[in-house]
């Protein structure tokens, strides 16, 4: 039922709405902020359709907001602007249904723009190889510094997941490591000799070792034997590839990609990266599909006598 005591023009509803999200709803300021400015442009575009000031939701229909968002993109905005633009609508509109201001959300019905995903980012064997020599081994930071890149490398987690490895995670002897992921998502990762050289170096040195560490111990500490907060080793890993590739800005993600990369390269089958990632979805990992046509590509173009012409 619509709440006919309450007719609320464009304006009142963006305050009531704001004012819901802000103090029940608990959103963020830089949330709230993007919600004011997208919903201001919407206003904007009602009143110059409409040709008159006073509006109510009640008379926005889905061919308004679709006129709205095409607008935008007349204007030059990205598909990935625009998604945004309507998913602050369909907020909105949820809002305004629940309180009884309008009968139905017609944001619900408009598609959102298909926002293309940009290819990921990766290092070629060679420089990874390259990587990995990076740290001075001849101290206790750079040899868990090596372990670290080492298992970036030859298990593609992720920077939380690895920050968070304790001891008993690893099973040294048949080189596999519980990880626990995103959603608390247990999943079993195997990993090579290198990377298990180094651990074995990093933890002795530290005087402790697999069989001897307290399970509940992190494998990676800093100095004073707490566990390395994340920003610590995206700094120490961003120090390293800058080292081998200056001007780049990459971290330890795009070593988590470089692992994909290297599999699907080397004829992995797409199921068993999505499981060694993590991934709940295999849309997620069908990015690194598109990786290989994009090198051959550049290859044919500098080995072909016409790849250039």
């Amino acid at each position: 039922m619509i709440n006919t005591g309450m007719n609320v023009d464009l304006n009142s509803g963006l305050k009531t709405f704001i004012e819901y999200m802000s103090a029940v709803r608990g959103v963020s300021h830089h949330t709230i902020i993007a919600y004011k400015y997208d919903i201001r442009k919407f206003i904007g575009f009602i009143q110059f359709y409409y040709d008159h000031e006073l509006i109510s939701y009640q008379e926005i229909d889905k061919d308004t907001i679709r006129h709205f968002l095409g607008s935008e993109f007349e204007k030059g905005y990205s598909a990935r602007t625009v998604a945004r633009r309507l998913a602050t609508l369909k907020s909105l509109f949820k809002y305004l249904v629940r309180e009884g201001w309008t009968e139905t959300n017609p944001a619900l019905i408009v598609k959102s723009p298909k926002i293309p995903k940009p290819l990921p980012k990766f290092f070629s064997e060679k420089v990874m190889d390259m990587l990995m020599d990076a740290p001075a081994i001849d101290s206790l930071i750079g040899i868990r510094d090596r372990a670290i890149l080492e298992l970036f490398y030859s298990t593609g987690m992720r920077l939380g997941e690895l920050i968070a490895l304790n001891i008993g995670n690893i099973n040294s002897s048949d080189q596999v490591i519980r990880v626990h992921g995103k959603g608390q998502k247990e999943r079993m990762v195997p990993f090579g000799n290198r990377a298990r050289k180094y651990l074995e170096k990093y933890l002795k040195r530290r005087g402790t070792g697999f069989i001897s560490g307290d399970i509940n111990e992190p494998v990676f500490v800093n100095s004073k034997g707490r566990r390395l907060h994340p920003s610590t080793v995206q700094r120490r890993i961003c120090k390293y590839i800058k080292a081998i590739s200056a001007g780049t800005h990459m971290g330890p993600h795009t070593i988590r990609h470089s692992f994909a990369t290297h599999l699907m390269d080397r004829g992995a089958d797409i199921r068993a990266v999505k499981d060694l990632l993590g991934h709940s979805s295999l849309s997620s990992t069908q990015v690194y599909t598109h990786v290989q046509p994009e090198r051959m590509k550049k290859i044919y173009k500098q080995a072909h006598p016409h790849g250039t012409k």
